[in-house]
């Protein structure tokens, strides 16, 4: 008689927060992985109360969220438990974000540890930041030495890993993530935008972003708009608002907040060019949302951005304004100029799917579980 195949545990406790990126990222993986799944290995399903309505009616197992399977309680019980427990009934257990609060009660389930991004060792000084950053440096190598494997969304993401966390030989593995078939742009013009052309960048509003420096972009290009569109409720966006009124930049620039995916949409297909000067990303997805829309992008050379964007991207080598704007105009003249570009770009960003994303976990999987 056929063996079952193997139990394998994916954390889904983002998707209480579906809309955030790690939300989106727990839906689109575990539906790519009910696909990819079948004869291999069995999923079990992480979920908090409710996630189950964003999910197909079968194809996996469930295992409840609660509070007291939290790490911080488990930690106390192991030493105690271990040595009751039946053997396991699960061949691993995959920790799909290094903020997660959850590791397996029995230390004898492999671990895979996804790491999205050490974003927070990479952000502007600020007083009183070092206590912050020590402890959530302490905490991902807390999990990083329950793993037996880590994955990383990309190239940048796995070195930075490992300079900065110690790994005793554990494997990195790079996955990047999938982007989305598009949702439907809204009918009409979001009210926010006024009539004309403009200049687009998406994300919410956090320093690492660095998009004060569109503002010194835009000062340097006259009768140019620019949309900024992500939620804006925090210190940096108080920080932006404050600087559009003082620069008199308020007819020329807008501050959206958050904004529904089909506006999101319908900006992205109705931008002049996309702007992102981050400075820092474990992955950039907005660039390739951009990218299947046929816009050109310009960017950061920092971090992974490269990686993304590849030989399409146009790129920010300064943040000086009068740099900016010559990379800008010489990016849109020729983008203008070449009429295929707009398909290139559009090919290049499907080739980031999230069927190649769970392929890449359930090749992981499997190399982890034939090492048992």
């Amino acid at each position: 008689m056929a063996l079952p195949p193997p139990r394998v545990v994916v954390d889904l406790e983002k998707l209480r927060h579906i809309n955030c990126g790690l939300g989106r990222f727990s839906l689109h993986l575990a539906a790519e992985l009910l696909q990819v799944a079948p004869g291999r290995f069995r999923p079990v399903f992480f979920l908090p109360a409710g996630a189950e309505r964003h999910l197909p009616p079968s194809g996996y197992d469930r295992l409840d969220v609660a509070f007291w399977k939290k790490e911080g309680l488990a930690r106390l019980v192991r030493p105690v438990a271990r040595h009751l427990m039946p053997p396991a009934d699960v061949a691993l257990w995959h920790v799909t974000n290094q903020t997660s609060k959850y590791l397996p009660l029995d230390p004898r389930v492999p671990v895979v540890l996804t790491i999205h991004d050490l974003s927070f060792l990479h952000e502007a000084p600020r007083e009183g930041r070092g206590r912050e950053i020590d402890r959530k440096l302490a905490a991902i190598r807390r999990k990083a030495e329950r793993a037996a494997a880590i994955v990383t969304d990309s190239e940048w993401v796995a070195d930075d890993v490992r300079r900065h966390v110690p790994l005793g030989g554990r494997p990195v593995h790079v996955v990047p993530l999938g982007i989305a078939p598009p949702p439907a742009p809204a009918e009409r013009r979001p009210a926010c935008v006024p009539e004309g052309g403009f200049l687009l960048t998406v994300g919410n509003s956090l320093p690492h972003k660095n998009f004060h420096v569109l503002l010194d972009l835009l000062e340097q290009l006259p009768g140019e708009r620019l949309v900024i569109a992500g939620k804006k409720a925090t210190p940096y966006g108080q920080f932006l608002d404050r600087e559009v009124s003082r620069r008199g930049l308020g007819e020329r620039v807008v501050l959206t907040g958050e904004v529904a995916d089909g506006d999101r949409q319908w900006l992205y297909e109705h931008c002049e060019a996309f702007l992102f000067p981050s400075l820092t990303e474990g992955f950039g997805l907005p660039v390739l949302e951009a990218m299947q829309c046929g816009r050109p992008v310009f960017l950061s050379r920092s971090t992974s951005l490269p990686e993304i964007a590849g030989p399409h991207g146009f790129y920010f080598d300064s943040y000086a304004a009068e740099s900016m704007a010559a990379v800008l105009r010489d990016g849109l003249r020729r983008f203008r100029a070449d009429s295929a570009a707009g398909d290139r770009y559009r090919r290049h960003a499907a080739g980031f799917s999230w069927r190649a994303t769970a392929e890449g976990y359930a090749r992981v999987y499997e190399q982890l579980m034939r090492r048992k």
